[in-house]
């Protein structure tokens, strides 16, 4: 079994980035209407931020996580898994990492946003001990907060 490790996005994989995540959220376009945050995200900023997370298998890219240090804690911007590791408990790996990332970096809370209508993904953040903090709108999505303390 080829092993799976997370490592920060160097700068000429933007284009890989961007290509992972369109293909991780293209199946809610129909449902949303529209394009996500993430699909049209400058991932080559995000990489020179040093924001931008590769998770690899066997050389492949398969996963990608996007952190960010806010005021009010880590923000998980962005988190794809490539449609063929769905499934295998990558996406909680990426989870996972970013909560430990945010200890490493001093936070004691976490949070992140998702569109209203990815009720799966709020059903899997709720699992993973997110509390919705509150819903609105923000630039033309509507969007569900929650957040985890950090102990």
């Amino acid at each position: 079994m080829a092993s799976i490790h997370l490592r920060p996005a160097r700068p000429h994989e933007a284009e890989t980035l961007r290509a992972l995540v369109r293909a991780a959220y293209a199946h809610y376009v129909p449902r949303l209407g529209r394009e996500p945050a993430p699909m049209t995200d400058d991932y080559a900023a995000r990489i020179a931020a040093g924001q931008a997370w590769v998770l690899e298998e066997a050389g492949a890219s398969i996963g990608a996580l996007v952190l960010e240090d806010t005021a009010e804690g880590m923000l998980i911007d962005n988190i794809a898994v490539a449609a063929e590791a769905r499934g295998t408990g990558q996406g909680r790996r990426l989870m996972a990492f970013a909560e430990e990332e945010a200890r490493r970096r001093g936070h004691t809370r976490i949070w992140l946003y998702t569109n209203e209508k990815m009720v799966e993904n709020i059903t899997l953040y709720r699992h993973l001990g997110y509390r919705e903090t509150h819903r609105g709108e923000q630039h033309g999505h509507r969007r569900v907060f929650m957040e985890k303390a950090l102990g």
